[in-house]
């Protein structure tokens, strides 16, 4: 869509987490055209692998639900998954983009019966549960994925698991034949809200992760209590599956640490205490403990963390978790920690142990294609050399999920501005 002058109108969203979805209908029901690029099977994001989300903790097919409504009610709002952005070039007003497809082996005329699935043995890891169980080789995404379509893994295309995928389709949905194709666009401003990922663990090594069964991730706390994730929303230890009963907290797992991430994740306070409220209430006898550095709970959270701290089975300790081991015997984490106000160490023996990960932008370690600038923790600068270009959401700094979507707000906004000749 171009106006009198020649200006394109349209604008491209790249990423479809919320940051994204936000943006695209904001500025489609003010009257651009959008297309949104999303390198995943899906749109939603991290948001959509939470059990809930502040500030009124609900689950995100809620909140997602909302949104996935305005865009199909929405004939500007065109989206791509399983895509990526390969090149950018031109100005503001006058974007030429290159977009690369990949095959998802499944086209449109899915209608999500499950056939393929059914028909295959083949399991891979299940990436929306972060690892901790698997899928079948020919597999939708998640229970309330949008597009609500399935994908044929590539492990089995050009097998016989994939011909027996392809054979349970009565709808002539599985399409082996599939190739990666490159398609054109022409926009006159671009966001990017590539969002961010978890900061990997593993780097950490005093924190136990990969070596000590029975420590997990926040993000991965997040699936253990999510009814669709990989124990029903149970929250068991991943080495015997036992109820968890006794847990403890490390906040800043990679955060403030010139050695991994020297910023604060600013969500990770909130998310440890919410997950604390997931342990209580699924197990009233559970007892917790949490080691800080400092509570992040401001404005209208801080009654949030008041609530939670006044719990009595609630334990904060302000100290920083310095060594984690396993009891071999009974597969407990034992936690050492400094106990600041306690003036000493702390140790503690729990069942399980959730590592406050922080938030890395996804553009960290994944540059953007285009004349675009960088801070030094790797999100995208807010103001760009080149006009048209903008940042929203995580991949401009650490948001919690109703700051980002008024950030996108804004993003709309500047880029339907970029949009309209001055």
């Amino acid at each position: 869509m171009a106006d009198e002058k020649g200006l394109t109108q349209s604008i491209l969203v790249v990423g479809g987490g919320i940051s994204g979805l936000t943006t695209a209908v904001e500025a489609a029901e003010a009257g651009r055209d959008v297309i949104i690029v999303e390198k995943r099977p899906y749109l939603g994001g991290r948001v959509a692998q939470l059990n809930q989300y502040f500030p009124k903790l609900c689950p995100p097919a809620c909140g997602l639900e909302i949104n996935f409504r305005r865009m199909r009610q929405n004939p500007r709002i065109k989206f791509f998954t399983m895509a990526e952005v390969e090149k950018i070039s031109g100005d503001e007003g006058n974007f030429d983009v290159a977009v690369r497809l990949n095959p998802r082996y499944v086209n449109e005329n899915c209608t999500s019966c499950g056939a393929c699935a059914e028909a295959v043995t083949t399991e891979i890891s299940n990436e929306f549960n972060y690892g901790m169980d698997k899928v079948r080789a020919a597999y939708l995404p998640h229970q309330f994925a949008f597009p609500m379509r399935y994908v044929i893994a590539p492990q089995i295309v050009g097998t016989e698991e994939g011909a027996k995928a392809k054979a349970a389709c009565k709808y002539d949905a599985v399409d082996l034949e599939m190739k990666p194709r490159t398609i054109s666009l022409k926009v006159g401003a671009v966001v990017y809200a590539t969002g961010w990922k978890p900061y990997d663990a593993n780097k950490i090594d005093t924190l136990g992760f990969g070596k000590v069964r029975n420590v997990v991730t926040n993000v991965m706390m997040e699936r253990l209590a999510a009814a669709n994730g990989p124990t029903a929303g149970k929250i068991l230890r991943p080495s015997d599956g036992k109820p968890v009963g006794r847990i403890a907290f490390a906040q800043c797992a990679g955060s403030r640490d010139e050695n991994h991430l020297p910023f604060c994740s600013y969500i990770c306070c909130l998310a440890s205490l919410k997950q604390a409220t997931y342990i209580r209430e699924q197990n009233p006898e559970s007892k917790v403990t949490i080691f800080y550095i400092d509570i992040r709970a401001l404005g209208r959270y801080e009654d949030f963390y008041i609530k939670v701290a006044a719990d009595q089975n609630v334990t904060l300790v302000k100290g920083k978790v310095a060594k984690v081991t396993e009891d071999p015997a009974t597969g407990d984490v034992i936690v050492e920690a400094e106990d600041i106000y306690g003036s000493g160490k702390r140790r503690v023996q729990v069942d399980l142990l959730v590592l406050a990960t922080g938030m890395e932008p996804t553009t960290a370690t994944e540059k953007v294609p285009g004349d675009v600038r960088y801070d030094e923790s790797g999100f995208v600068l807010a103001e760009q050399s080149k006009a048209g270009i903008y940042a929203t959401g995580c991949a401009r700094k650490p948001l919690d999920v109703a700051t980002a979507n008024r950030d996108a707000t804004a993003a709309a906004l500047k880029a339907m501005q970029s949009t309209v000749r001055r």
